[in-house]
């Protein structure tokens, strides 16, 4: 049997642990495209709600999966507890797990969004037969929009017309297809 891309057994992971979370960023963005509209960031995003024991399914799922998991430039603290958990989500600490030559991040934050409002909105794309929830594409962009880093202005300029044209399609009713097979810079 052929073994999926680390990132798909990740998610496979969560879902078993059944962690809450969408795919957000740029990575998130590429769920939506089809043919050439497929974008490359260092890492991907996951978009958790500020929920202590959810954060402790992912931190386990994460680990299931050979990742190491960070916090700053220090490993996660152990023991990685209920306690541990409710300072990180209190904080709004970013976790970076780090495996497999992939980097992704658990983050708490979407710009000024909540994720009970993201949530309803998110649309669930297969990927080697594994559900990937992924945030609304209105919802990414306006955190990228919100956020306004200048790699954020970069991204959002240099790809006006491919996201309008993405955003067209998904009001039209044409179905988007899954990402294509990750690639790496």
């Amino acid at each position: 049997m052929k073994r999926r891309a680390p990132f798909v057994s990740l998610v496979a992971a969560l879902n078993r642990k059944r962690v809450r979370f969408v795919v957000i960023g740029v990575w998130g963005v590429n769920y939506y495209g089809t043919g050439s509209a497929h974008f490359h960031t260092e890492d991907r995003d996951l978009f958790l709600p500020p929920d202590p024991a959810n954060e402790l399914k992912a931190w386990q799922a994460c680990r299931e999966e050979d990742f190491e998991l960070w916090c700053g430039d220090e490993p996660l603290g152990q023991p990685t507890d209920r306690v541990l958990a409710e300072q990180v989500v209190s904080r709004r600490a970013l976790v970076r797990a780090d495996g497999h030559g992939l980097l992704v991040d658990l983050t708490l934050v979407m710009a000024d969004l909540d994720f009970a409002d993201v949530w309803p909105r998110r649309r669930v794309f297969k990927a080697e037969g594994v559900n990937v929830p992924v945030a609304s594409l209105k919802d990414i962009v306006a955190s990228k929009a919100a956020v306004g880093r200048p790699k954020d202005r970069l991204f959002l300029a240099t790809h006006e017309e491919a996201l309008r044209e993405l955003g067209r399609r998904r009001r039209g009713g044409i179905a988007a297809a899954s990402p294509k097979k990750d690639r790496r810079r």
